[in-house]
């Protein structure tokens, strides 16, 4: 695993958008998002915003499609929002942002726990691009959060590099 250096003047670009209603509201920590700092740390990668907000479509693609578009972001890893309940609305706010979606990502954040945790299929997490943007949703649980990084670890810089321009082959 490398340092978190693309190269010589650039590392991953990081951002963390938390959505939870009861977060917003004061009445529950942001663990999960917490748990993206921490392994964003651990890879030695540029935390360059981090956000919580309501499980509300406009404002969710509101802050990802700002974010993205200012090309000072390489990753936006967003956290809940991804179930079934009527509240949950990532997926569809992410959808509304992307120019392409990228669906072997949100497939194999959801089949690598599948065997051990079956109701990770539950999950509707997507990812995708924008402009020169990877957004990858995850669960909103710590657990699921530290899953889905762990799939993230073999991915992030081969896909920034790729987006950034800085590396065409996939070697």
């Amino acid at each position: 695993m490398r340092s978190g250096a693309l190269d010589e003047d650039h590392a991953v670009r990081l951002a963390i958008l938390s959505i939870s209603d009861a977060g917003h509201r004061g009445e529950r920590s942001d663990t999960s998002g917490d748990a993206i700092a921490a392994w964003a740390a651990e890879h030695g990668y540029t935390l360059a915003e981090r956000v919580l907000v309501p499980d509300e479509t406009a404002r969710i693609a509101a802050v990802l499609s700002s974010w993205a578009d200012t090309g000072a972001i390489d990753l936006i890893l967003t956290t809940g929002g991804t179930g079934l309940t009527e509240r949950d609305v990532t997926p569809e706010a992410t959808r509304a942002v992307l120019d392409k979606e990228a669906p072997g990502i949100a497939e194999a954040l959801r089949m690598s726990v599948y065997p051990r945790f079956p109701r990770a299929a539950l999950s509707r997490g997507v990812a995708g691009v924008r402009a020169r943007t990877l957004i990858v949703n995850l669960p909103g649980s710590t657990g699921g959060v530290r899953d889905g990084l762990a799939v993230l670890n073999d991915l992030v810089e081969h896909a920034v590099d790729l987006l950034g321009g800085r590396r065409t082959s996939h070697d």
